[in-house]
């Protein structure tokens, strides 16, 4: 492993969707997964693949140098002449499930071969954080056709990062894990998702004025309340905020959901026994639970691994 290299995963708790709309985000590091740049085992058939798709990002963050519309001034002989000796991104974060995978990526590239690049400390100033967002958008992009940059920057800073506007955003505390039976979980859909294709849906839904109006009034409402209640650690908000915001995404958010899911969603939201909300662009990979009772979710969604992410 390449020294410095290793990235953690992600979670965007609240404000997928909703932050292209200027409602609030929080997005958290998720440290049971991980990916490194790394020279080891270069034979291996997935060393390989991921070298090849090192090469081809590469190329990319090098045209755009060529074109002088990189945000930032790429090593781009240092990178090439590593990926020649084998160099690829050995990850355990599964792909295509919400939780950072290219982020990981994006950020273990900057960290390493950006030149003057903008240093990580314990309480990052707003236009640092915000400079970073543009270029992990720019990089990002590569992978799915658009990116905020949030991903990389949760990658990269690992910290939770609190999104109070397009403009203002930082670095925020969360509230500690208790020994309590409520619990945030992810659930395994056990289908990768797309991105890009979830994203064109969506910029689709986006051209009809209800659909841009429930964004802007009831998703916002809900959503940026779930965030207070969650920092503030105020759990009867939270729960109830949560419930209408799971209410509202099945109802609007459809096609980001599959429709196995659709069933196991509508049950929650009706024996008040779990919530589940999108994890990133849905479409399959992990979704997101909030329960007051872990035991009585494990037996509800029985048929389905639970990866535990905070406990109240």
């Amino acid at each position: 492993m390449l020294k410095d290299s290793l990235f953690y995963a992600k979670i965007l708790l609240f404000g997928e969707y909703g932050i292209i709309q200027d409602s609030m985000g929080l997005s958290i590091p998720y440290s049971s997964y991980n990916g490194a740049l790394t020279f080891e085992n270069p034979a291996d058939e997935n060393s390989q693949s991921s070298n090849q798709h090192l090469h081809a990002f590469a190329q990319y963050l090098i045209e755009l140098q060529a074109k002088g519309s990189l945000l930032f001034d790429l090593n781009s002989d240092e990178l090439l002449a590593d990926l020649q000796k084998g160099m690829h991104f050995n990850s355990s974060i599964p792909q295509g499930f919400g939780v950072g995978s290219s982020g990981a990526l994006v950020a273990a590239v900057y960290k390493r071969y950006a030149l003057n690049r903008i240093a990580v400390t314990e309480k990052p100033d707003g236009a640092s954080i915000a400079k970073l967002k543009l270029i992990f958008g720019q990089m990002e992009s590569y992978f799915h056709g658009k990116s905020s940059g949030l991903d990389p920057l949760i990658c990269y800073l690992n910290l939770p990062v609190l999104i109070k506007s397009k403009d203002e955003m930082g670095t925020v505390g969360l509230p500690e894990n208790t020994t309590g039976k409520g619990a945030i979980f992810l659930i395994n859909s056990g289908i990768p998702g797309k991105t890009e294709p979830m994203v064109n849906i969506f910029m689709e839904k986006m051209k009809h004025e209800g659909f841009r109006n429930m964004l802007k009034t009831e998703f916002k409402k809900y959503n940026d309340a779930c965030i207070q209640a969650f920092l503030k650690r105020d759990l009867n908000p939270l729960f109830s905020n949560i419930k209408q915001l799971s209410n509202l995404l099945l109802h609007n958010f459809k096609p980001m959901i599959p429709v196995v899911f659709h069933k196991l969603w509508k049950e929650g939201i009706e024996s008040n026994a779990y919530y589940l909300k999108l994890c990133g662009s849905g479409g399959g990979g992990y979704f997101l639970g909030f329960t007051q009772n872990i035991d009585e979710a494990r037996k509800r969604l029985k048929d389905y691994p639970l990866e535990i992410v905070h406990t109240f």
